[in-house]
Parts: structure tokens; sequence; C-alpha cells
């Protein structure tokens, strides 16, 4: 492969390469595997960097686990605010979070939060509740139980403004610098009012460094004029990503048709159907791409409602132009997916969620009963019906990982859910640009006219797979030179990122 300005000018047998650029500088591969750089499309950068430089909760397995490592970790940094995330009650015995007056014995005098694994509640110590006037009124607070909806957002807004511009840039440097370090080349920030705000987002758009970053807001508005002033004053390049309709399973606020298996309640509805129509004509009009972030199926139906006023209004071809796009959509109809697939809306998915929630034991059939749970991630369904696919992390909640999100995606809990490993990388890659609004029809790939963006990786064995539970379009036989991909198989060693390269400059070398 000959790169020259950036781009991909030639690719062939290696000894016609070299005497067509005899002057080229030469990068021995000496057998490593070379493919195009990933991209994930839901990415909350600083929140990520904020985890991977503090207090990572994802591997306590109990609640005394939890508690230790908040003491420890206050013990060791005696000023500001102690923030965590990744908790997960679910896999403890004890089955519930802290509470606060053991975060108080944990960090006396400290604000503490800790935030869920799927960062839609959060438990907060009493310093930091006191510091956020009129809390105990906000909705979704409850005395004894984890902060939900307005409340968790107020909070949560409270523990960020604490940190310092030098904390944040640390965290952003640390986030995308382990997304180069696994072969990301670009990433999506899914950011909003009641996320990480607009102060954070600007300050991730100015900050310099390798990895591309495609910035989403997840505000409503309500005209076209709306959409296109708010784009313009954020510098943002559209209006979704995180725009909640619902919150998420494990903290019971997604938006359910019958209530929760362990809880009676239905979740929590940040959006009905007549502000989810008013936010997709405002921003199809003003030509600007949209999405939502949605995981109940009662939230499914607000917004499949909502995209159908508008496509009567404007007509599929002008919604479809967009390439709008839903985060998540862990929970829909045959029905539903066969209409998104027509009007040309992008599934934004997580394959780690099935990974670390799914399953006959997990926590998606803790909170819906076990055949509620085997509906969740429909990957096959969808890529069948010509839903375009987009795989991401939603790092923190899940690994900044993308062959982790492939091989989950490839090994879906559910028979009859699974992609095929070629479905899945492509939908990591070229899926994820798409998703993006980048449809030149070489991003994503390694041909001439294409960007230079890619990796190198250290794969033992490369193999030709079809998903085990589908018919492939292709041949698994050598002779058919289909391009190999690393083994996806459970038990396969993970690829090892030695090199990744974004336009013609390396990002990561190992």
């Amino acid at each position: 492969m000959a790169v020259s300005d950036g781009t991909v000018v030639w690719v062939g047998l290696d000894k016609p390469g070299r005497a067509l650029h005899p002057d080229a500088e030469i990068v021995e591969l000496d057998g490593a595997f070379v493919a195009p750089g990933f991209v994930d499309p839901h990415v909350h950068v600083t929140a990520l960097g904020l985890k991977l430089t503090g207090l990572d909760l994802a591997q306590a397995d109990s609640l005394a686990d939890c508690l230790a490592a908040v003491r420890a970790f206050a013990a060791a940094r005696p000023d500001g605010v102690v923030l965590g995330e990744g908790w997960d009650e679910t896999r403890w015995a004890d089955g519930r979070p802290p509470t606060r007056e053991e975060l108080d014995a944990a960090a006396p005098g400290r604000q503490v939060y800790l935030a869920r694994v799927d960062a839609h509640s959060a438990v907060a110590s009493s310093a930091l509740l006191d510091a956020v006037p009129g809390i105990t009124e906000a909705t979704g607070f409850t005395r004894g139980e984890p902060l939900r909806a307005d409340a968790h957002h107020r909070v949560r807004a409270a523990a960020l403004g604490a940190l310092s511009r030098e904390q944040r840039d640390r965290a952003r440097r640390a986030a995308l610098d382990a997304a180069a370090a696994n072969g990301v080349v670009a990433v999506h920030e899914c950011a909003g009012p009641d996320i990480s705000g607009a102060e954070d987002l600007r300050e991730l758009l100015d900050f310099p460094h390798g990895v591309q970053v495609r910035a989403y807001w997840g505000q409503a508005v309500r005209g076209a004029d709306e959409a296109r002033t708010l784009v313009k004053e954020l510098g943002v390049h559209a209006l979704g990503g995180d725009l909640f309709v619902d919150g998420a399973l494990g903290s019971h606020t997604a938006w359910l048709r019958a209530p929760y298996a362990d809880r009676d309640t239905t979740g929590t509805a940040y959006l009905d159907s007549d502000a989810i129509a008013t936010h997709v004509l405002a921003c199809t009009e003003a030509g600007i791409q949209t999405g939502f972030h949605v995981i109940g199926d009662a939230a499914m139906d607000a917004v499949v409602a909502g995209f159908e006023h508008v496509v009567e209004r404007l007509g599929g071809p002008a919604v479809a132009a967009r390439g709008h796009r839903l985060e998540h959509a862990e929970m829909m109809t045959p029905e539903q997916i066969e209409k998104l697939a027509a009007w040309g809306v992008i599934a934004s998915v997580q394959p780690g969620f099935d990974a670390a929630w799914g399953g006959p034991d997990g926590m998606y059939a803790q909170r819906l009963g076990a055949e509620r749970a085997a509906t969740l991630n429909p990957f096959a369904a969808m890529a069948s019906a010509g839903i375009s696919l987009a795989l991401g992390s939603d790092a923190p909640v899940t690994a900044l990982d993308p062959w982790a999100a492939v091989r989950a995606a490839v090994n879906h809990r559910t028979p009859g859910h699974r992609i095929s490993p070629r479905a899945a990388f492509a939908a990591a890659t070229r899926g994820a640009w798409r998703a993006g609004g980048v449809r030149d029809g070489v991003a994503g790939t390694l041909v001439p006219g294409a960007p230079a963006s890619y990796a190198i990786w250290d794969a033992r064995e490369l193999v030709v797979a079809a998903a085990a539970d589908s018919v492939q379009r292709w041949s698994t036989d050598p002779r058919s030179r289909v391009p190999g991909l690393p083994p996806l198989t459970p038990d396969a060693p993970a690829p090892a990122c030695l090199r990744t390269v974004h336009r013609g400059v390396t990002l990561h070398e190992a």
C-alpha cells in the first residue's frame, strides 16, 4: 500500500509497488495485519478520561469493594471532589448500591459522586447534595435511593463543575490516547446540557489531538432557525446523540410499555412523539443530522410515531437524505425495523451492552424477565432489513475496545441476533463513518483514493468466517480471496495494536 499526502494512492503486489515508488519511506510489517481504522460513534470523552485517570469502579465485585475503593481514593487524594464511574449492583451479592451514609463514612466531609455503570443514576455524599440548592425537591430524588432524572443531572453538573481545566484536559488526553491505542481514528462525542455541558464540549473541540472528534449535542429544538443557530453557536456537527427520549434499563429509567419485572415502574419519559416530530422536522428542514437516545419499547413507539409524522409531511426521501440516527435502539419490533429502514435511519448500537448484561441470568433478564430480554438488540434483523449499523461503545459505559464490540456482535448471547464478522467489522469502520455523515464511498476502506486512516495489528492468524446462525453472502473457501479477519470466537486472543494512522499522521505506535 502506498500513501501520499494522507491518501492511499496505490494497492497491489510488493514488487511493482517498490518500482512505482522508489523514493518512498518503507514500513516493513513483518507479517502484521493492516485494516481500516475504527470509528467509535458514541463516546463521552471527558467522562471516559476521568474513569481512566480516576476512580474506576467497574471491577468492584461487592458493595464492600466499592466502598473500600472510595476510601482508598479519598485518602490518596485529600483535596477535591471524589468522582467514580462504573458500579453495578446487579453483579454484587449485596444487590444494592452504596447509601449516602456509607459514602459519608468512607470519605468524611468530602463531595462524592459515583455514577452507575449506565450513567443514568448515581449516588452522592451529603456534602455534595448540600451543595445543590433545592435538590430534595427535584424530580428523581427519593431519599435512600440513587439519584435519577433531573436530580441526577443537577448533582452531576455540580460534581463536574468542581473540576479544574487541567483535570479536564488530562482526562481528555487519556481518553483520546486510549482511543488511538485501540486503533480508533475518530470518535463521536455525544454531549448535551444534561450530560457534560457546553463548556466541556467547547474545550473538547479546541483540544489538540490527532483523533478526530465529531460533536453531537442532545438538545431538542422547535424550528429550523433555532436548529441552525444552536449548531453555529456551539460549533457542533449535529443535534442528536444523547438527546434523551428515556433513560437506561439498569437504572429503571428506560421507558417501557409494561412495568419492569423487578420494580413497579415503567421508567422515565423525557420526550413525547410530538416533541420528537417537531425536532426531526426542524433538523430535516435545516439540513442537519439528528437522532435520539432510545432504549425502552415505549420510547421506541414514540420515536417511530414522531418520525412517521415527519415522513408524512416531507416525504421519506427528504428524511432519509439527512441520515438521522438512533442511539442504542435496544427494543424494536419487526414492523418498526421495517419502517426505520425505509426512512434511512441509522442505528448506532453497542454490542458490549449485550456482552455485559445479556443472557438468561444477566441484568436484562433481571429487569425485564427472560422473554422480553431475549428480544433486545436484534442486530441481524436490523441489518437484514437494510438499517445501516454503526458499532460503538458508549464509553465509559463499556470499554472503548472496538475488537471487543465486533466480537460481541458476532457472539450475541441470543441466537438469531448475531451478525457475521465481516458485517460487524464493516459496521465499526465504514458504517461508523456513514453514521457521521461521510458518504464518499471510500472512508473506512483501504483503496486508492481513500484516506490513509488505518491500524496495524499483531494478529496470529486471519480467517474468513460467517455468522454462526445465518447464511453468508460470500465464500469461506480460501481460494475465493475474500479478505480475512482475526478469529472472533470468545476464546480467541485479541489483536494487539502496533500503530494507528489517521490521514497519514501516526497517532499511536507501540
